[in-house]
């Protein structure tokens, strides 16, 4: 043991009996920034990337928008691109440009059909919420066909049996369903039909004539809601387009009508500003 403590002595001992100093701990790491900083750094530039990238990106989008305006443009031989928000805006004077090829025409075409596709489509839209809504169903019906968009009212909601003159609650209906119409400043066709049921007074001599006055009655009531005499027109078709058979009470009944019908040839004729 005494051997070892001497050993252990004679090794703490330096060169000239000295003894070595404890190592100290390096606690100060060398001086410079802390470590977060470099993680901090990173999240920083990224950021500055990010907001660098969305500020090209919407650059880029506003140019592509402008550039595709001068396509349509070119393409459909038009000074002006209809404004959003307004039903005028869709007016569309279609002017052939010098460089217009023969399709040219055929690409016009092709927009105005769908523009008048959406009028349409838009017609049908808000009269349904107007049946759903004031519970006219059974009574005012609305449907996009080939023609256009046609709203079928029944004769009972409007006339009396063998009158043309509205009655009180047929008003108080075509007050609701004027409001609509008055959005679409296009022309409208209102057309009178009967069953086959011969009529002879004295006001009316046959079908023909009493189809005839419905559809004109109806006709002044919108003028009166202010809608356009220029766009409004009226016809009479007495029993010759039934919709269903006269054999039975319940299809009589379905074939006394009045019919208001926005035919497509007339939207696209207002939309190309052909009257």
């Amino acid at each position: 043991m005494a051997d070892e403590r001497a050993q252990d002595k004679s090794d703490d001992m330096g060169s000239g009996g000295l003894s070595r100093p404890p190592a100290i701990a390096d606690d100060e790491g060398g001086g410079g920034a802390p470590e977060w900083m470099c993680t901090f750094s990173d999240l920083v530039t990224l950021l500055m990337c990010f907001f660098v990238l969305l500020y090209a990106m919407s650059t880029i989008q506003e140019e592509t928008f402008k550039e595709l305006v001068e396509s349509m443009k070119s393409a459909l031989g038009v000074q002006q691109i209809p404004e959003t928000g307004t039903r005028e805006g869709l007016v569309m004077m279609v002017q052939p440009s010098p460089d217009s090829k023969q399709d040219r025409p055929d690409n016009a075409m092709d927009e105005i059909g769908g523009m008048v596709q959406k009028e349409v489509q838009d017609i049908v839209s808000d009269v349904k919420e107007l049946v759903m809504f004031n519970k006219l169903g059974g009574k005012v019906k609305v449907e996009e066909n080939d023609e256009g968009a046609v709203i079928t009212i029944s004769d009972m909601v409007l006339f009396s049996p063998g009158a043309s003159s509205i009655s009180s609650g047929g008003l108080d209906v075509m007050t609701k369903i004027a409001k609509v119409l008055a959005q679409f400043a296009y022309p409208i066709k209102v057309a009178g039909h009967t069953d086959n049921i011969p009529i002879r007074t004295e006001q009316y001599a046959s079908n023909w004539e009493l189809s005839a006055n419905r559809a004109s009655d109806v006709v002044r009531f919108l003028i009166s809601q202010g809608i356009d005499p220029k766009l409004l027109s009226a016809e009479g078709y007495a029993e010759f387009r039934p919709i269903e058979e006269n054999k039975t009470a319940e299809g009589r009944g379905k074939n006394r009508r009045v019919e208001i019908i926005y035919e497509r040839g007339s939207i696209g004729k207002a939309l190309t500003g052909k009257r």
